[in-house]
């Protein structure tokens, strides 16, 4: 698992974390039941504080994303299809609300967003 941080970004460190976490569960590069790196590790490999991971990895598991068991350590959470599925529909929807913006600014008419939006969908 690779997590870069950026300190030039305008994002806390443990959004960082979380972020990207989230993003390699919902791409299945983390399956269901797949170990995380027990949060010391991760610090020291980040070159992080302890408690800037453990926030991140409290906010995975509050959202559902990771469980945490004492003393075994965390775990991409087995029942998240569901929270996945929706974690990319409101990513989606947030993407579409401002492509919409975007083309009401340009003047494009929803007919012409609708082709754009079958042409972008059946490239591959």
């Amino acid at each position: 698992m690779e997590i870069i941080i950026s300190n030039s970004s305008g994002k806390p460190i443990y959004e960082q974390i979380t972020l990207q976490i989230k993003s390699l569960i919902m791409s299945g590069e983390l399956p269901p039941g797949e170990p995380l790196p027990s949060i010391r590790l991760l610090a020291k490999e980040l070159r992080i504080s302890v408690i800037t991971t453990k926030r991140a990895y409290e906010e995975l598991e509050r959202e559902g994303f990771i469980t945490t068991i004492v003393g075994k350590g965390s775990y991409v959470s087995e029942n998240n299809t569901e929270l996945v599925r929706e974690e990319q529909l409101r990513n989606i929807e947030e993407n579409i609300e401002n492509a919409v913006d975007y083309a009401r600014q340009g003047g494009i008419t929803l007919k012409e967003l609708h082709e754009i939006l079958d042409m972008v969908y059946k490239e591959e």
